[in-house]
């Protein structure tokens, strides 16, 4: 039973749930009005395997309490729920077959991780933005040895709470996103010898200590943006062989810190933006066949460097949107014939620039936003798109005249005219006869 985000969901549904019985297996449910009488009623189908009751206030923490009573539970999570509190965890002691438990954005859990200790089987653990977490909250999770991933994403968490994970030695994916952890965290970091995903955006690190990332060999995904550090830093990655996906956002990386990752054979992700690379620096990028997504949303970057990636042929995500992209340069976009998503958002296009876009058959989401001059003319140059999902040409010069050429996007779900000459009353007609998937769309 999944009811998703649906409003009049009280108890009386639960008791039709529960009628249910040994069959249920698993109920989802998004801040409903359901009470602990309407928890209590599933008492009558002791075979739930998996079980959400995210962002339900009216369940008490006595009500929290009943789930103890499902020892089939393999997936739990309380979301955004007040009334778990430490005490409340303690229900969860006994629920040994528990696999994955989340308790994201949970304000009362300070001291409740204790009671997680003897469950053996648990694999993955959330407590992202959990501002009541401290330190202390870390050192009852060094006992369960089984997880595989930590989303932590709490800000009072520290280099020495980290310490305590040394022992997690099944750890696959940490999550520290936010936490007010340095570079020595690294110093425990470092030593998990299964980590592959490891994401340390929005953190305290420095270049100092950076050459403990060198110890992380098995290393696929790793998140540093939004961090001082610099192209010293990423000396210390070409050494990460088996990396796939890099996240640089807002870093201080120029072009010279680029030649690091010239032999990351295997990337496949890599998010530049925002930081200081130009185009000399995209020279570096022609042995990196294996890209699929690559975000370039820096203005530095022009039609020359579009120019210099043209052998990355395999791209199907690419990010320019504040790149000065002219419309001579938008040629150069023949060659990436699998793109599925593109933003150029520069300003600097005209109906010109859109012919070169016209025949990326491909293309599911297309953002052209900021292009003051682009006209009618290009929703008809866009009109052959047909699995366009996803459109955006807000501010621009575009009419309500210019939208009888979106008829043939069948599978559009989103429309963004903002700021255009385009009425909401024109785009709900549309949406009724002929764009029959439209759900979102601007100006509404």
């Amino acid at each position: 039973m999944w009811t998703g985000e649906y409003k009049g969901v009280k108890n009386n549904w639960m008791d039709v749930f529960s009628s249910q019985g040994l069959s249920l297996l698993s109920v989802f449910i998004f801040g409903s009005e359901v009470t602990d009488f309407g928890f209590s009623l599933l008492h009558y189908c002791p075979n739930l395997q998996a079980l959400s009751f995210d962002c339900c206030d009216r369940i008490s923490e006595q009500g929290i309490k009943q789930v103890s009573g499902f020892s089939n539970l393999t997936y739990l999570s309380f979301r955004k729920c007040v009334s778990v509190t430490a005490e409340a965890m303690q229900a969860l002691s006994s629920l040994d077959k528990l696999v994955k438990l989340d308790f994201e954005r949970c304000p009362q859990i300070h001291g409740g991780f204790v009671h997680l200790q003897g469950l053996s089987k648990l694999e993955s653990l959330s407590i992202r933005c959990c501002q009541c977490i401290t330190d202390s909250d870390m050192k009852p999770l060094a006992g369960i040895a089984s997880l595989k991933e930590l989303q932590i994403v709490c800000v009072y968490i520290t280099d020495y709470g980290v310490s305590h994970l040394r022992g997690l030695n099944k750890l696959v994916v940490l999550n520290m996103e936010g936490s007010h952890v340095t570079t020595s965290c690294l110093n425990t970091i470092s030593v998990l010898p299964s980590l592959q995903s490891l994401n340390l955006n929005r953190c305290c690190l420095r270049d100092e200590g950076c050459e403990k990332f060198s110890a992380l060999s098995n290393l696929k995904v790793l998140n540093l943006g939004f961090n001082h550090i610099t192209d010293e830093c990423l000396g210390h990655l070409k050494g990460l062989t088996k990396l796939e996906s890099l996240n640089l956002d807002s870093c201080r990386i120029t072009d010279d810190g680029l030649a690091h990752l010239s032999g990351l054979a295997k990337l496949k992700d890599l998010n530049l933006k925002f930081t200081l690379v130009t185009d000399d620096g995209l020279k570096e990028f022609s042995g990196l066949t294996c890209l699929r997504s690559l975000n370039l949303d820096v203005r530095q970057i022009t039609n020359s460097g579009l120019a210099v990636l043209t052998g990355l042929t395999g791209l199907t995500h690419l990010d320019l949107f504040g790149a000065h992209i002219t419309d001579s340069g938008t040629k150069y976009l023949a060659y990436f014939r699998n793109l599925q998503s593109l933003d150029l958002c520069g300003g600097a296009l005209t109906d010109a620039g859109v012919e070169n876009i016209k025949d990326l058959s491909s293309l599911m989401f297309l953002n052209l936003s900021q292009n003051r001059n682009l006209t009618d003319k290009t929703l008809e140059l866009l009109s052959g798109l047909k699995l366009l999902v996803y459109l955006n040409i807000s501010n621009s010069c575009t009419t309500n005249n210019g939208l009888q050429y979106l008829k043939p996007l069948k599978n559009l779900h989103t429309l963004d005219l903002e700021y255009c000459n385009v009425t909401a009353s024109e785009i709900k007609k549309l949406q009724d006869n002929v764009l029959l998937n439209l759900v979102r769309y601007r100006p509404n």
